[in-house]
């Protein structure tokens, strides 16, 4: 695996750099007073940078007209399938980079991570799992604690391809749209709140849709914004479904990032019929695009069974 940045400017490399910096920081602190024999053996394997800045493509302009910055993509390996729940052990690390980036401005671009243990990354390799083939294809490694290389990837037959995509879509589309149908019908009845989680639930299943269908492959995470980020790399037309160009509309989708645990547990969390109503359209809007993107890859790979075959 590649471990040279020489194509990034030396800006990005010390960046990435410091992020590097950040993530031990936290993951030693988070440890730290561990008593348990299996966290103090808790170890980072690798780091590795993947997507647009390992590829080269990346995007930074975010004081232009279309304001689009690309995010460093990172997938942390550990060496225990205990140390990948995010919620216990990476939230720190989250919100420090947010800080980081969002309020101190010492981190200029958006960073987003994914945490596995080696075995998940190879048995994704295993079993020809497009996300993980494209980390081992370009991925990039910002530290290593030994020389152990990822498996040899597996790629499908076009036959077994066709059939999982299939089986996303047939499962995740219906589910976002029970969902959907669900906070409709409470927002008849006046119940806001719970129909806000519903609509979320909805837009994280049509973006599970869209990552599982085009790359087998979709992180556990309830988060929206960073399932949003995953998504639109797979296809622009996905970037057009949110207007952001006030600070209400980027309000709009904050708001519905936050129904996940607000819209449940939170009896400050206020939403409106109307503002409900705003959330539907764009999430329908988000169905049609996801249905389109979906159908095309599989259009695509039943090309590719056919030419096989």
């Amino acid at each position: 695996m590649r471990t040279d940045l020489d194509h990034l400017p030396p800006n990005k490399q010390r960046e990435l750099e410091r992020v590097v910096q950040l993530i031990f920081e936290e993951f030693e602190d988070a440890f730290a007073l561990a008593k348990h024999e299996w966290k103090k053996k808790g170890r980072i394997l690798k780091v590795l940078l993947y997507g647009s800045y390992s590829r080269g493509t990346w995007v930074d302009e975010p004081h232009t007209a279309k304001g689009y910055q690309s995010d460093y993509d990172l997938l942390i390996i550990v060496n225990d399938k205990r140390l990948t729940d995010r919620v216990k052990y990476w939230l720190k690390l989250d919100d420090r980079l947010m800080r980081e980036y969002g309020i101190a401005g010492t981190l200029k671009t958006p960073v987003n991570f994914i945490v596995h243990t080696l075995g998940e990354v190879n048995d994704g390799l295993a079993h020809g799992r497009y996300f993980f083939m494209d980390v081992a294809r370009d991925g990039i490694g910002l530290y290593q604690s030994d020389d152990t290389e990822l498996h040899t990837p597996k790629p499908k037959t076009p036959a077994q391809a066709l059939t999982m995509a299939q089986e996303y879509f047939d499962e995740w589309i219906p589910a976002a749209a029970d969902f959907s149908d669900s906070a409709a019908h409470l927002i008849g009845k006046g119940r806001y709140k719970r129909a806000a989680f519903l609509l979320h639930q909805a837009t994280e299943n049509l973006y599970h849709c869209v990552l599982l269908v085009c790359t087998f492959y979709t992180p556990h995470v309830h988060n929206l914004g960073f399932l949003r980020t995953q998504a639109e790399r797979i296809d622009a037309r996905l970037t057009y479904v949110w207007p952001s160009e006030n600070r209400k509309q980027r309000g709009m989708f904050e708001k519905l990032k936050e129904a996940y645990v607000k819209a449940r547990y939170s009896k400050h969390y206020r939403i409106s019929k109307e503002e409900l109503d705003w959330l539907g359209e764009h999430i329908e809007e988000l169905g049609r695009i996801v249905h389109s993107v979906c159908s095309e890859r599989l259009a695509m790979l039943q090309d590719e069974l056919r030419k096989a075959g």
